[in-house]
Parts: C-alpha cells; sequence; structure tokens
C-alpha cells in the first residue's frame, strides 16, 4: 500500500518551533504565573517600581479608596486567592484581608505581612491600653528610613519567589534605594527650615514622621475612623485649639471627620490635609514621592513653614560632608575624665546622640548598634562606640554610666556643660530642642533630636551616617565594606 508523504510548509514548522520555545522558557512561563498582589497604594508604589519590565503588581484598594472598612468584590477574592505573593500591611489596618491571605497562605501562596517584619522599625499604636492589647502603628511608610528598608525587604521577597527575573528586581532595587535615599536625605535638611510651631492632628497618622524627623505634633484627636471620638477628649482638644496650644490642625484626605467642625467652632487655625494613602494620586512607581512631597508641603505650610525648602535640601546635600562633620571638641566621659576629639581617635568611631529618658528612638538605635557590634565578632575591636547626650541638665556622668552598661560593655557614655555639648553638636551639624508638653510639668520635657548614627575613620574624619531604622544586619553589612580586611589590636 502506498501512502503519501505529508509536507508541512516552512512557515507551519517554524511556528511550532516558536511555540516549543516559548512554552519551554522559564522566564516567560514566570511572567504568565507568577502574581502580586498587594493592599494599598504606597506598598504598590514601591512593588511597581521593584517590578519595572514584568507585568507588575496587583492592587486592591484602588482609586479613593481607603482601608477603612474596605470589602473585596468577588473578582479581587479571586485575585487573592491565586496569587503567588501578597503583601499586605498586617490586621490592625487591613481587617478586610484576614480571613482571605489566611486561605490563600493554605493554599500555597507567599504572604508577607509588613507588621511582622523584624527589620522594619514598627513603633507600638499609641492607643493600646495594655501589652495584651498592644496593637502595631501600621503607618511605617512615612518614615523614609523604614522605606530604605521596605524596599530591600521586597526585593529579596520577589527574587526568591521569583528567581528567573531576578536581575531586573536587583536592578530596579538599586535605582529604587538612591531615590528613597535622596528623599530621606531631603526631608531631614528640608525641615530645618521650620519655626517652632506646635501641631495637632486629627488622626494619629504621623507619630512615625514626627520621630524620624522631629516633628512637633503634641495633639491627635482619634486613633482611626474605625474608632469613635470620646466626648471628653473632643471637648478638651477644642479648648486647646481655642487657647492657642497649637499653630495647625492636620486632617486626612478622604477619612470622615464628622466631629470637625465642633473642634474647630470658634478657633481660627491653620489646617493642612494630607494623604497618607496617596487617595488622590495616581497608583505606581510614582506615588510614594508625590505622597511625601505632597504630606510634607502641606505640613510645611500649616506650620508656617519659612525659607526655601529646595535650596535648604540642596545645599546640605550637595555639599561634601567630610568637610563638615566633626571637629574640635571637649566632653565629659561617664568616669568623670575630660575627653577630646584627639582622645577618641586611632579607632573607627560609631557616634550617636540621644539622652538617657528618651522613651524609644535612643534605646532603639544604641541597641542596634550594639547587635551590630555583636555580629561583627573580632572585628568589632576596629570600633569604639560612644552615646553623647543632648540633655546634660539630667544625664550627669554618674546618670551616663548607668545607663551605658544595658546596651555593650565597650560603649562610652559623654557628657559635658551646655556650653560643651551646644559645641559638639554643632560640629556634628546635630539639630535638638527640648520640648515642654502644654500643661504638663517643666521637669518632664522631651528632647527632639538627629537620629543617626555617625561613622568617623581612625583619624577623625567623618566617613558616613547611618539613618535611624536600619537594621543591625545592614549596619554590619556596611561597617565591613569601610573596616580594613586585617583588624588591628583588640581594645
Amino acid at each position: 500500500m502506498n501512502r503519501s508523504k505529508v509536507v508541512f510548509p516552512r512557515a507551519f514548522l517554524s511556528m511550532l518551533l516558536l511555540i516549543s520555545l516559548l512554552l519551554g522558557s522559564p522566564s516567560l512561563w514566570a511572567e504568565s504565573s507568577f502574581r502580586v498582589v498587594t493592599s494599598i497604594k504606597p506598598v504598590h508604589s514601591i512593588l511597581a517600581a521593584l517590578m519595572i519590565g514584568t507585568e507588575g503588581p496587583e492592587l486592591l484598594v484602588d482609586g479613593e479608596a481607603l482601608p477603612f472598612g474596605y470589602q473585596l468584590n468577588e473578582s479581587q477574592k479571586a485575585d487573592v486567592a491565586g496569587a503567588s505573593l501578597i503583601v499586605w500591611v498586617g490586621p490592625e489596618l487591613e481587617k478586610f484581608l484576614i480571613e482571605p491571605v489566611a486561605q490563600a497562605q493554605q493554599s500555597g501562596a507567599r504572604v508577607m505581612t509588613l507588621l511582622d517584619d523584624p527589620e522594619l522599625k514598627i513603633l507600638p499604636s499609641r492607643w493600646s491600653k495594655n501589652d495584651e492589647s498592644m496593637e502595631r502603628d501600621p503607618f511605617f511608610w512615612l518614615d523614609s528610613r523604614n522605606t530604605l528598608i521596605l524596599v530591600d525587604e521586597l526585593a529579596r521577597a520577589l527574587m526568591d519567589a521569583d528567581g528567573a527575573r531576578a536581575h531586573l528586581y536587583r536592578r530596579n532595587r538599586a535605582n529604587l534605594l538612591a531615590r528613597v535615599a535622596e528623599l530621606d536625605r531631603r526631608l531631614e535638611y528640608g525641615y530645618r527650615g521650620l519655626k517652632s510651631g506646635i501641631g495637632m492632628a486629627y488622626y494619629d497618622t504621623l507619630q512615625y514622621f514626627e520621630q524620624a524627623y522631629a516633628l512637633k505634633i503634641r495633639g491627635v484627636l482619634a486613633q482611626s475612623p474605625q474608632q469613635s471620638v470620646e466626648a471628653i477628649k473632643l471637648l478638651q482638644s477644642h479648648a486647646k485649639l481655642k487657647e492657642g496650644y497649637y499653630a495647625c490642625l492636620l486632617t486626612e484626605r478622604g477619612m470622615p471627620m464628622p466631629e470637625l467642625p465642633l473642634l474647630t467652632e470658634g478657633v481660627d487655625i491653620n489646617i493642612g490635609i494630607l494623604d497618607s494613602f496617596g487617595s488622590a494620586m495616581k497608583a505606581g512607581p510614582e506615588l510614594y514621592f508625590e505622597l511625601m512631597k505632597n504630606n510634607t508641603d502641606t505640613i510645611k505650610s500649616c506650620l508656617q513653614y519659612s525659607g526655601d525648602a529646595a535650596k535648604l535640601a540642596a545645599k546640605e546635600q550637595y555639599e561634601p560632608e567630610v568637610a563638615k562633620i566633626g571637629g574640635k571638641f571637649m566632653l565629659i566621659d561617664q568616669d568623670g575624665k575630660l575627653v577630646t576629639e584627639k582622645d577618641m581617635q586611632g579607632k573607627f568611631q560609631l557616634i550617636y546622640f540621644g539622652y538617657t529618658f528618651c522613651p524609644d528612638i535612643c534605646p532603639t538605635s544604641l541597641q542596634v548598634m550594639s547587635l551590630a557590634l555583636d555580629m561583627l565578632g573580632d572585628r568589632a575591636d576596629l570600633i569604639k562606640p560612644y552615646f553623647i547626650t543632648v540633655d546634660p541638665e539630667r544625664d550627669n556622668a554618674k546618670v551616663m554610666k548607668n545607663y551605658v552598661q544595658y546596651f555593650n560593655q565597650h560603649l562610652v557614655g559623654l557628657t559635658g556643660t551646655k556650653v560643651m555639648i551646644e559645641r559638639v553638636a554643632k560640629e556634628f551639624k546635630v539639630k535638638y530642642a527640648k520640648v515642654i508638653e502644654p500643661g504638663s510639668d517643666p521637669n518632664l520635657y522631651i528632647m527632639d533630636h538627629s537620629a543617626s548614627v555617625y561613622l568617623m575613620a581612625p583619624n577623625g574624619e567623618f566617613i558616613t551616617k547611618f539613618a535611624h531604622g536600619i537594621s543591625a544586619k545592614q549596619m554590619v553589612e556596611a561597617l565591613n565594606s569601610y573596616l580594613p580586611k586585617q583588624k588591628a589590636d583588640s581594645r
């Protein structure tokens, strides 16, 4: 029996080969199967910047919607159920995601609950009544130092989950870190033009911003739209506004404020509208930067900003810091001995400015610094850590000695007269100010202050600053890049 020979056209064979290659390509398969779903615009913006060159992340709370009281539609429930990676803030903010995220995780999806991330600086809510009901403040992205850490954490998660495109995430991470670092520096220096006005916030969204940039927000009416305003709190806040305790009232775009007319009745005050979720902005890689600029401009305007922010930031950012930071000074150590900048030379120096009554920022920074030294092992012998008080009225040598022993056996506490502290702070460009809460005991004041850790060379020259919020692991990685290969004589 004769069998006819089937001849396929060359174009048809080429098409079959192309289809075969497409189906067999790991990277293209990853593109069609790897799906990232996230909850709110600020986190989506960071993910979108990291995923440039890919299909990008899917956003749940889009448009002008806010996470408070939000409900997923059926399509969004399916998106969450089919996601490869889910990134959400946590149950304190996104109650609507608690059950869908748990179900997706049981089905094999990777989940990042950002409030659980040990690398991020997560502050406790100021509204928790006791340790058992301790909630966390969810607005961590308003501290740009936290965002630097977040970029690293999200990039690492993307590379682990989608290794075929790790090169894209690595490239985007480098670009994004540079932009966020520049933003952080502009924020740090830009607030030097603020007058000493004290603000009030309708909702408690600014705790991270307050701590990162020494912002003076001394009154908050309500935790969030999910909690009602207590009548006594409303009356007390109205009385303080009317008596002129505050120069500014900050509200939040899109959040219902039914008590605002009563709060401001008969009050002449600046009112600024923040947009901490970027609800009025277009979702995408630029949203985070637009959000931070909007909030910064709003706060400065509301608190009667004086000066040109762009000129201040540019002047501080682009002049070489090596020529500016460090100089001649004299202090008193924890044993009552005089110490000069010359006495501190011979080793690398990690220097932190703070005060012993500091509620959380100083202990956290000193713990990070101490843990980093522990992680360095023998190489820590190349470094001497110092803690310089900005509160010489309360922090005498005895107080400093009792305080530093809780952190690291090699940590040296330094104090001095008011003039001595002013001198060394000026040399290191450290800003600090005493703040007395209206109506409170003047002896229970707090100190607003810069919160960076300075790394100085053995000859006393400035090397770099570590921003508040950096993890011990990140500090160790940076220190290893500056330390010599062989360790010097031990302490």
